[in-house]
């Protein structure tokens, strides 16, 4: 009876990252990838941050400036 053989993660992840970039290309398996980011932050925070300013008013004033 022969030996069981198993695949580190990192091995089974190196040999699947071959396969995707193989099939879809540098630019598909690079957008591929990008929908695993965890990202960093609090966007919550940060949002607010940068609409802290914003108005119903100031935000309708520039779309009248786009008609």
């Amino acid at each position: 009876m022969s030996a069981v053989v198993y695949k580190t993660e990192q091995e089974i992840q190196k040999i699947d990252f071959d396969i995707l970039y193989q099939d879809l290309g540098a630019s598909d398996f690079i957008r591929f990838m990008q929908q695993f980011t965890q990202g960093y932050g609090n966007y919550v925070e940060d949002r607010q941050q940068w609409q802290k300013d914003y108005s119903v008013d100031a935000i309708l004033a520039e779309m009248e400036n786009f008609k």
